[in-house]
């Protein structure tokens, strides 16, 4: 392995792990489609940012896509409450939104490398050679430093109040009698999915990032109903789409971020025919042992 591919590989299993948490928790409060929407409307609060600025890095475009990410999110809610069906809004907001933000690309960014193209699939083959230099570690490349900061406040966050995201994601209400601030935790969800979408964004792109969030996730729910296996799972599956894409990219020759996607879809089909419990092959096996039992 090249010194180049080490790091592609590393920076995308970074990816891999922290969407891999988080995804756990947005599976299980069903708001999968939310990710599939603050993954993408984030994209206006980096070229509103980057509009304001005119750089390319820093804390103002995590800034801007917190707060794209937290709009995306009152939009939702607040057109969810004029009867508008979740699905509904949700489509709604977020498509007006991207579609903002790529307007903003085409007419105000200029000569920037911010587009299109770039925004969803990412540039994860540069990545090696934008380096920063750290402390005792020496020279890392900047988006590999980044993401594994924000895997640190993830981990953090996670850990620190687990029971917390544990119950008010399994029953809200039971949260709420009990103390639990729910509305808050679901706004620092939000905060969270937003701070790892943009993390990950530059690097992979939206649909890696979709991917990188939903499908480790949706396969592991398919292997255990504990939500500590099913975090190490979704994790586990995240590095290993991520290890597996670069090498299926290296293959065939195509694009490093669609493979690793491609990646996460097969380890769902695989999860989907063999987990031992949610998977058709099981599902079949005991259908047929019960056929024979009562015939």
């Amino acid at each position: 392995m090249t010194y180049h591919a080490m790091w592609i590989i590393v920076t995308a299993s970074l990816v891999g792990l922290s969407c891999g948490l988080i995804g756990v928790f947005l599976i299980l409060r069903k708001m999968a489609m939310m990710a599939d929407a603050i993954s993408h409307t984030v994209l206006l609060g980096i070229v509103i940012a980057f509009i304001i600025t005119r750089e390319l890095s820093g804390t103002h475009m995590l800034i801007g896509a917190i707060f794209a990410g937290l709009l995306t999110a009152f939009l939702v809610q607040w057109l969810h409450s004029l009867d508008v069906q979740q699905d509904a809004a949700i489509g709604i907001v977020f498509t007006t939104m991207f579609a903002i933000g790529v307007i903003l690309i085409a007419t105000s960014v200029g000569n920037a490398h911010l587009d299109v193209q770039h925004a969803l699939m990412g540039e994860i083959t540069f990545i090696p050679w934008n380096k920063i230099s750290l402390p005792l570690i020496g020279e890392v490349p900047k988006a590999t430093a980044l993401l594994a900061l924000v895997l640190f406040v993830v981990l953090f966050v996670l850990v620190a109040f687990y029971k917390e995201w544990k119950i008010t994601s399994f029953d809200p209400a039971l949260a709420a009698s009990l103390g639990i601030p729910v509305l808050l935790m679901h706004y620092v969800f939000l905060c969270l999915v937003s701070i790892t979408t943009v993390a990950s964004f530059d690097a992979v792109g939206a649909i890696m990032v979709v991917a990188m969030l939903i499908t480790p996730a949706a396969s592991a729910y398919l292997w255990t109903d504990r939500l500590s296996i099913m975090l190490v799972l979704s994790g586990l599956f995240g590095v290993i789409s991520a290890v597996a894409g670069y090498y299926i990219a290296a293959w065939v020759d195509t694009s490093i971020s669609g493979s690793m996607a491609f990646a996460t879809g097969l380890v769902f089909f695989i999860s989907f025919l063999f987990s031992p419990k949610h998977g058709w092959i099981a599902r079949y096996l005991r259908l047929h042992k019960t056929v024979k039992k009562t015939g």
